[in-house]
């Protein structure tokens, strides 16, 4: 198992210590993981003098998944674009084809008091967002800034997808919803956009190859109101890339924390790049303040879609449930009056409860 790790930048480099002492432990009994390390984001920029520089894509491009931690920071803002280090995440996404997002929203029951909804809307929630990565507004040409004929500055840009796009991730949804509660949920704004319009035809397009799962159809802005409203109707949402992205931060407040949700982006042949869906969190960044479970639990989904190894998968979820249990909680997880226990005494007990 060849694993390209880029740590980046804020708090990335804490927490994927803390995933690499699963490694190791795992390692120690005989699984055969290689690792190599390569930058990503500002750490690329710095080092590299780009977000996404040439060693890293070979690096990732050799390996069999890629564990990410978080880029970004303000000291970059005031990069040219294309030098920010958001882009290191665009061009990997691109550059690997990842164009499918997983995007779990699971509530343990010991931390129904951390999330900000009462306990009886979310307990219980198992969700999954599948999120198309790689077309949409985000990528879409033409973009720019311009002058228009008013002397004004303007700047655009263009929500855009193909037929074969929307098909691809939309079987990804199906197909998921088929391992779960055969509930799928397409995600669109198909009153105002030509965009949503095509992505509703072709979603419901395909549902005849999935009889047994039970389509639905609803308005982001609706959507959004609903996950906040009764989460648990859903099963697995598929959406766009904007809509995605949006939609998945919302739901991370259901689980508690966004320092507890993970995320999988694969292609097509189940190549995988990994990673918390929180950010960088420069503000407590070298302070042993984050939560690494959102990444410890990315490197579980890693063995599970990537390497096929559910029963690894399964030790790492089972081990984070143990220090949840045990009662161990960061700062973005602890209620008030909570003892909070630190990124490294974290990962530590983790490795204490994996080897169980």
């Amino acid at each position: 198992m060849k694993i390209a790790v880029l740590a980046g930048d804020g708090i990335g480099p804490e927490i994927v210590a803390e995933a690499i002492k699963i490694f190791d432990v795992l390692r120690a009994e005989g699984e055969t993981i290689e690792i190599e390390r390569a930058h990503l984001g500002g750490a690329a920029h710095d080092a590299e003098g780009h977000p996404y520089p040439p060693s890293t894509q070979r690096i990732a491009g050799a390996a069999d998944a890629v564990l990410l931690g978080a880029v970004g920071g303000p000291q970059y803002d005031s990069l040219p674009r294309a030098m920010r280090p958001e882009q290191g995440i665009l061009g990997i996404r691109k550059d690997l084809q990842l164009f499918a997002n997983l995007r779990p929203a699971l509530l343990y029951p010991e931390l129904a008091g951390a999330s900000s909804l009462k306990p009886e809307i979310v307990a219980g929630l198992d969700l999954m967002i599948i999120r198309e990565l790689t077309g949409d507004i985000y990528f879409g040409q033409p973009r720019g800034r311009r002058t228009n004929a008013q002397g004004d500055d303007e700047g655009f840009d263009t929500m855009l997808y193909a037929r074969p796009e929307i098909e691809r991730i939309a079987r990804v949804g199906f197909a998921t919803a088929m391992k779960r509660g055969r509930k799928l949920c397409s995600v669109d704004k198909a009153n105002v956009l030509d965009t949503s319009i095509l992505w509703r035809e072709v979603v419901t397009g395909l549902a005849h190859e999935y009889p047994e799962v039970q389509l639905s159809h609803m308005y982001v802005d609706n959507a959004a109101m609903q996950l906040v409203r009764a989460p648990k109707q859903f099963d697995v949402i598929v959406t766009g890339n904007i809509f995605g992205d949006i939609l998945s931060d919302e739901a991370s407040m259901l689980a508690g924390s966004i320092g507890m949700l993970p995320s999988a982006s694969l292609d097509a042949r189940g190549k995988g790049l990994y990673e918390p869906i929180h950010g960088s969190a420069p503000d407590i960044a070298g302070t042993n303040k984050a939560n690494p479970l959102a990444t410890v639990l990315s490197v579980g989904m890693m063995f599970r879609y990537t390497f096929g190894r559910a029963d690894l998968a399964a030790r790492i979820e089972a081990a984070v449930r143990r220090v949840l249990a045990a009662g161990l909680r960061t700062g973005d997880i602890a209620a008030p009056g909570e003892a909070v226990t630190g990124t490294r005494e974290m990962g530590d007990a983790l490795v204490a409860a994996l080897r169980k």
